[in-house]
């Protein structure tokens, strides 16, 4: 049954078993895939299942107890072949950690079979698995089961429900380990030097609103950061203080939804997505909004980790009951920054999708040269106040 075994090389270290292995079956042959061709794929599905609402299912097989066993080879054959028989031509078998867990990617499964493919599919399995291997063998391995695009509790949907499922998240950070230092380092220095640089502002900012309208200087308020992470965002005032702030909830509803109505000052501006003339905003408010001089305080978010100079705008908690699955991924994939590619191609001028796809796009080209660039142009979008109200 088995045709071949390809070995990186000779030694007995199972981790270092074939990029695939080819197994043959009475009607077809079916390959193991290399860890990063499979974990490639998986990715690849696991974004357009986001997209699409299309459902696939990867079953995980941790293997790495038998195969510790003198019979690592036959085992692993007798494995492969049991799956091999619980699978369909379209689905997809590799490794998703070499020599230690198999990953099978059953695709294109309808929402309306998800319940009973969940209680089918480990039943099926299993007893193939059963004519394959001993009861002791059986003990030793450990089966998952795991639905795309995944359900939850939307309140949680920055966060991975498992982080073992989103190797891309993850991987990306541990080849950057330098630049990401370096990122870091650069967010240190320009904080400080920002705060130092902008103490006289401070000043004059504090005693503007203080002395026209009651409450306190800054305005905090719980933010959403990478992997779901909350924090205490912090802010000039620009509103009255116990503003209510259904106004703002009821808004971004509907322009996360694309029900926004969309306010033009000629025919010859751009649309703009943003509250206008909101009663809330208090007469300095209204001109730290526009010079974008509110969002100071933010270095310090930037000193402490919670943000980066450079990245997407950290949304409230109820923004996320309007994301759609794949808008989850603009607080996954980055850190968020006091400015990025939104702030400095449009802000308020852009549609919410739009903004999410510059946000997915500057996670997947990010380099230290493109944030560089980011805050070189920034000064002219605050200067000239694009997008900003």
């Amino acid at each position: 049954m088995v045709s071949g075994l390809r070995e990186m090389s000779n030694t007995p270290n199972l981790r270092k078993f074939a990029l695939r292995l080819r197994i043959f079956s009475n009607r077809r042959r079916h390959e193991v895939l290399a860890e990063d061709v499979f974990r490639r794929i998986f990715c690849w599905e696991r974004k357009r299942a986001e997209r699409s609402g299309r459902c696939f299912l990867l079953m995980l097989v941790r293997v790495e107890s038998i195969l510790q066993a003198n019979q690592s080879e036959r085992a692993l054959s007798e494995i492969v072949s049991a799956l091999t028989s619980s699978t369909r031509e379209t689905d997809l078998a590799g490794w998703y950690q070499e020599g230690a867990i198999l990953g099978v990617i059953f695709t294109e499964i309808r929402e309306g079979n998800w319940k009973a493919l969940e209680s089918l599919t480990p039943a099926k399995v299993m007893a193939s698995l059963r004519t394959k291997l001993s009861p002791e063998q059986l003990d030793q391995m450990r089966i998952s089961f795991h639905f795309f695009p995944e359900r939850g509790d939307k309140s949680g949907i920055g966060q991975p429900a498992n982080a073992e499922l989103y190797p891309d998240l993850f991987d990306g950070d541990e080849k950057r380990k330098f630049a990401r230092f370096v990122k870091r380092s650069m967010d240190i220095a320009g904080s400080l030097a920002a705060l130092v640089l902008c103490c006289p502002l401070f000043v004059l900012i504090s005693l503007a609103i203080k002395l026209t309208s009651k409450g306190p200087i800054l305005f905090k308020q719980e933010r959403v950061g990478r992997y779901g992470s909350r924090f205490m965002f912090l802010k000039f005032r620009s509103m009255e203080c116990g503003s209510d702030a259904r106004i703002h909830r009821e808004y971004v509803k509907q322009y996360i939804a694309g029900e926004a109505d969309a306010g033009r000052a000629s025919h010859t501006q751009n649309a703009v997505y943003k509250i206008q003339s909101d009663p809330r905003i208090t007469r300095v408010g209204k001109f730290l909004r526009r010079s974008s001089l509110d969002e100071l305080p933010q270095f310090i978010n930037v000193l402490r980790g919670d943000m980066s100079l450079v990245g997407p705008r950290p949304p409230i908690p109820y923004e996320l009951e309007g994301y759609q699955i794949w808008h989850r991924r603009r607080v996954q994939e980055s850190k968020p920054g006091i400015t990025g590619l939104w702030q400095v191609k449009g802000r308020s001028r852009v549609k919410f999708d739009d903004m999410v796809r510059m946000d997915l796009h500057y996670a997947k080209t990010w380099s230290l040269w493109l944030d560089v660039k980011i805050l070189l142009q920034t000064p002219a979008a605050v200067l000239f106040g694009a997008g900003g109200y």
